[in-house]
C-alpha cells in the first residue's frame, strides 16, 4: 500500500495540498520530506507522539525523512496552539533540548537514514534589511490574519508580539531552504501548522516556480475530549527520567474503550487486519485490546526488556502481592501523617476530595492490597514504601521523603 493509502487507514490525514497529486508522486518514486520541531523542552510528550509514529511510517515506505531541529526558531516562539507568549529560551536551553530529543528520535526512526538539521543555521545568520526585501514581498498582513493561529489570538484580545507575527515567514524560509538544497518535495506537521505550512508552499512555488506540497495530521483528543498525553498530573513523557515506564504503560493502559481501535492505528505497527480482528472486542474483553495497545506502546518507547519488567510489576499487583516494584511511581511526602483522601489527592490518583470519598466508597482503594473504607482515617506515612492502589490499573509508591 502507498504512504498516504496508509496514512488514510490509520488517521493521520487531516489537511493536505492536492493530495491526490502528491499520493501520485510519492507512489511512483523514492521522495524527501520533513518535519520540523522546535526544541521547547527536553522530553517529547505523547501528544508529539503522533507525527513521529507518522514519520516512521513515512521511513517504512522508503522515503529520505528530514528532521529539523528549530534552534533559529525555538527563539522566536510558535503562536500556533497558544493562549499567550511562549517564554523566550536561552542560547543554552535551546542546544540542551536538542541534545535530549534528538535521542528520542532513536526509539523510533532508522536513524541511519535521517537526515537532522538546525534552522539556526541559516536563520541566524539572515539579515534583517535583507530578509525583509527578499522574502516579505511575498505575504501579505492580509493574508497572515487569516491564519488561525494569529486569528484566534486576535479574536481572544490576547496579546501576539511583534516577533511571533514573522514566525510564519520564518517557517516558510524554512521550507524555501529545504527545497532548494534537498529537493524537499514535502512539509508535515500537526493541524495547527497548517497556516504555516501553507506559506512555505506558497513560497517555494513563487521563489522556485516548483509545486511542493503539504499535509498535516490530526491533533489527538480521546473521545471524552481530553488532549491526547495530558493527565491530571501532568504530561505523559516518553523520557524514562521525567515519567517511570510503568507510568506510560497504565496511561496507555486506561485507554478510554471507545479510543483503543484509533490508537492502535496511530500508536503501533501492529498490522490493519489484526488491529481490525481487535476492533471487534467488546465489553470486558476489551481490556485484552488495551492490553495489546500498552504492550506494543510501552515496547517501542522504552524496549522488550522494560516491558517485561513492567508485565512482572502489575502480575505483583494483580495477584495481590505488596512487594515493592521500581518501576512503580513514587510520590514522597514531607508530612508524616494524612488523611486518606488529602493522601489520594496528593499522590495524584485522584483530582479531588469527592472524587477521593467515591473512590473509598466504592471500595476501590487499597493500602498495600488492603481495602480502605474510612476516607477520614488517618494514614500514617512509612519511611518505607507502601503501595496505593485505585482499582487494579492505578498504583503509586508512597514514603517519608528522606
Amino acid at each position: 500500500m502507498s504512504f498516504i493509502g496508509e496514512s488514510k487507514i490509520r488517521g493521520f490525514i487531516h489537511q493536505a495540498t492536492d493530495l491526490d497529486k502528491f499520493e501520485k508522486l510519492s507512489s511512483s518514486k523514492p521522495i524527501c520530506g520533513y518535519i520540523g520541531y522546535d526544541p521547547t523542552a527536553t522530553s517529547f510528550h505523547v501528544g508529539n507522539l503522533t507525527t513521529i509514529m507518522w514519520m516512521r511510517l513515512f521511513q517504512q515506505c522508503g522515503h529520505t525523512l528530514i528532521i529539523l531541529l528549530g534552534g533559529g526558531t525555538a527563539k522566536i516562539g510558535d503562536p500556533s496552539g497558544r493562549d499567550e507568549t511562549r517564554q523566550l529560551l536561552t542560547q543554552e536551553t535551546i542546544t540542551k533540548n536538542v541534545a535530549q530529543l534528538t535521542k528520542t528520535f532513536g526509539k523510533y526512526l532508522d536513524m541511519s537514514k535521517v537526515v537532522f538539521l538546525n534552522n539556526d543555521d541559516w536563520l541566524s545568520g539572515l539579515g534583517y534589511i535583507d530578509f525583509l526585501r527578499d522574502i516579505g514581498p511575498h505575504f501579505t498582513v492580509n493574508r497572515l490574519l487569516t491564519f488561525e493561529s494569529i486569528k484566534s489570538r486576535l479574536d481572544r484580545e490576547q496579546a501576539l508580539s511583534f516577533i511571533e507575527f514573522n514566525y510564519p515567514l520564518l517557517q516558510a524560509y524554512d521550507f524555501y531552504i529545504l527545497t532548494q538544497k534537498y529537493d524537499c518535495v514535502v512539509e508535515f506537521g500537526g493541524s495547527d501548522q497548517w497556516g504555516n505550512i501553507i506559506c512555505g508552499t506558497e513560497l517555494v512555488r513563487r521563489k522556485l516556480q516548483k509545486q511542493v506540497y503539504g499535509v498535516t495530521c490530526p491533533l489527538i483528543t480521546t473521545s471524552s475530549g481530553k488532549k491526547m498525553g495530558k493527565t491530571l498530573s501532568g504530561a505523559v513523557w516518553l523520557d524514562a527520567e521525567l515519567l517511570s515506564p510503568f507510568e506510560f504503560w497504565q496511561f496507555w493502559r486506561n485507554t478510554e474503550d471507545p479510543d483503543v481501535g484509533r490508537f492502535l492505528r496511530i500508536f503501533t505497527d501492529l498490522p490493519i487486519e489484526e488491529i481490525e480482528n481487535l476492533e471487534k472486542l467488546k465489553d470486558a474483553e476489551i481490556n485484552y485490546a488495551k492490553k495489546i495497545l500498552a504492550d506494543e506502546a510501552t515496547r517501542l518507547c522504552h524496549g522488550s526488556d522494560v516491558l517485561n519488567d513492567i508485565h512482572k510489576s502489575a502480575e505483583t499487583l494483580f495477584y495481590g502481592s505488596n512487594t515493592e516494584v521500581e518501576s512503580i511511581p513514587l510520590v514522597t511526602s514531607t508530612i508524616p501523617e494524612m488523611r486518606l483522601d488529602d493522601l489520594l489527592v496528593f499522590s495524584g490518583l485522584v483530582s479531588s476530595k469527592s472524587e477521593a470519598k467515591k473512590a473509598v466508597a466504592n471500595g476501590a482503594i487499597k493500602i498495600d492490597q488492603v481495602l480502605q473504607t474510612d476516607s477520614y482515617s488517618v494514614i500514617s506515612i512509612p519511611d518505607h514504601e507502601m503501595l496505593l492502589s485505585f482499582g487494579k490499573k492505578k498504583h503509586v509508591r508512597v514514603r517519608i521523603k528522606t
